[in-house]
């Protein structure tokens, strides 16, 4: 017997909605997985990336100097000299300027951001690390892990403005864009608040279970923070009231998390080899959604949000050096002409 034509319209319409369904839900779920490993070469070590999604720019920090990418071409288009002991880089738009944070002679160096010619240099506090800027106060904020305080740099003039004492040693600090900068504090593992514009710390919230945190992101939508901790837990607190919503598990060696509100999900850069991807299901529900693996020492990150793609860099290493009485840990040689930039997308 035929099968009358309303109801194979409605079968033929009930597949396809289950074919785009699938879709949606295969697409939703995509694995994320290495798609380019850039050589960089070079010698020296690195610490923070710092994304110009805008510009297409990626500043990647090499001990002396910082190095200039085209993330689109992948592709060495600038160099910043004289930055010694470079931890990081900050970037003021609007002031077409970049800043530096230059752990080994206690300085922010200034740059134009179209050539990367330099435009001058301040004093900081002590051994600067993280540097942020702050588009609420337009200053930037370098973290100096030797003096545990910020210094305060006015991005129009390039002068220091102050600083702020912060109780313990800085590690990564976020902007929430409205005149608060959260800072994650190392030794006491704690999240201290400021207040950018008056240059004075407003709350102190424990990070309980997490301990030794580093890296720190903000889903500024539903007012979550992201800190991952050295006891291999992510952990996600309220930025109105500091509650700890939740903790996931993350790898060992962490340096680096990244927020990207376009997919609700953070990113945690793993040196011992892996990328943890955590879902926000909701502002109060999280998951982990898988871990990818990447190359041991790719402990820092940059996201593009444009695209949704991930960056990390690492190298490749040989034996640790001899210790001795002043360098009791040494660590080990990188090979020479080993870096690489490390490209993750789904």
């Amino acid at each position: 017997m035929r099968t009358p034509i309303s109801r194979r319209r409605g079968f033929r319409a009930a597949v396809l909605a289950m074919i785009l369904i699938g879709g949606w839900a295969s697409a939703s779920m995509a694995a994320y997985h290495l798609i380019r490993k850039v050589p960089i070469g070079g010698e020296g070590w690195w610490d923070f990336l710092r994304m110009d999604a805008d510009a297409r720019r990626l500043y990647v920090t090499r001990g002396t100097h910082v190095i200039v990418l085209d993330i689109d071409s992948l592709k060495v288009v600038g160099d910043i000299p004289n930055t010694p002991g470079v931890h990081g880089v900050a970037l003021a738009p609007e002031f077409g300027r970049g800043f530096t944070s230059n752990g080994a002679d206690t300085s922010s160096a200034i740059f134009d951001s179209k050539d990367d010619h330099p435009l001058g240099r301040v004093r900081t506090g002590y051994r600067p690390d993280a540097i942020v800027y702050d588009p609420a106060s337009k200053r930037v904020f370098t973290m100096n892990g030797g003096s545990r305080d910020a210094t305060a740099i006015d991005a129009a003039k390039g002068a220091v403005v102050g600083s702020v004492a912060l109780g313990g040693r800085p590690e990564e600090a976020v902007p929430d864009g409205s005149g608060r900068l959260f800072v994650n504090i190392e030794d006491s593992s704690a999240v201290v608040v400021v207040d950018t514009r008056k240059l004075a710390t407003i709350a102190r919230w424990p990070l309980a279970p997490g301990e030794g945190p580093s890296g720190i992101a903000l889903d500024a939508e539903h007012h979550r923070l992201f800190s991952v901790c050295g006891n291999q837990l992510m952990v996600v607190m309220d930025s109105e009231t500091g509650r700890v919503v939740a903790t996931l598990p993350i790898g060992k060696s962490v340096d680096g998390v990244a927020f990207d509100p376009g997919k609700n999900l953070a990113f945690s850069s793993n040196g011992e080899g892996n990328l943890t991807v955590v879902r926000e299901e909701t502002p109060d529900k999280f998951s982990v959604a898988e871990t990818v693996p990447t190359q041991a020492g790719a402990r820092t990150i940059a996201l593009d949000a444009k695209t949704h793609r991930v960056f990390t860099v690492t190298a490749e290493f040989g034996p640790a050096p001899s210790p001795t009485p002043e360098n009791p840990r040494p660590r080990r040689a990188i090979i020479p002409g080993s870096f690489v930039l490390l490209v993750l997308g789904e």
